[in-house]
């Protein structure tokens, strides 16, 4: 019996698929969230941090926790997969993510910021988005180690928080993945 490749995926092959990802991944990935006090926000981004294997969130600044009702509606207990700390200065969140051996690039619009896809985001990373309105703070641009941009063309200056936490964390992983082989929803089948 032939299978249609294009039908959507039984659970059991979504879970083989996303272990063969896992084994083929290496690098670590962390995140800091500073002073995003949004809970739909926070919820989003924890989802996102579950789905792409982020080892653990620090929370800056008065960063919203994933224990938030609003949060839990967005994250959909995806908060229970992902370490996660209570809020702490930033400086101080950089200072623990260094110890635990990450390079921490902040994802913020400044004069010295590579674009995305430029940027060397391999190895042990811990990215850094800020607050909706304000984004990252002087002090964190100080302390971070390196700076990256999303490059945009369309007529509007930001992405929402949550999805530029998406697309950097994406980012990450297809520059890990970059050099494997395709890997097809159902090889192995």
């Amino acid at each position: 019996m032939t299978t249609n490749p294009r039908r959507q995926l039984r659970p059991t092959d979504v879970k083989r698929l996303n272990r063969t990802w896992r084994r083929s991944t290496e690098g670590r990935l962390a995140l800091i969230v500073e002073s995003v006090t949004g809970p739909f926000n926070i919820g989003s981004i924890f989802r996102t941090a579950a789905a792409f294997g982020v080892e653990r969130v620090r929370l800056a600044g008065n960063a919203t926790p994933p224990t938030n009702p609003k949060a839990q509606k967005t994250a959909l207990g995806t908060d229970r997969l992902v370490s996660w700390e209570e809020p702490v200065p930033v400086v101080e969140a950089v200072r623990a993510s260094r110890a635990e051996g990450f390079r921490v690039v902040a994802v913020e619009l400044t004069g010295d910021a590579v674009p995305l896809h430029a940027a060397d985001l391999t190895g042990d990373v811990c990215l850094v988005v800020g607050s909706e309105d304000h984004g990252c703070s002087p002090a964190l641009l100080e302390a971070a180690d390196a700076v990256c941009y999303i490059p945009q063309v369309g007529r509007v200056g930001s992405f929402n928080v949550a999805v530029a936490a998406a697309i950097a964390v994406a980012e990450v992983r297809r520059q890990e993945w970059a050099g494997l082989e395709p890997v097809h929803a159902l090889d192995g089948e």
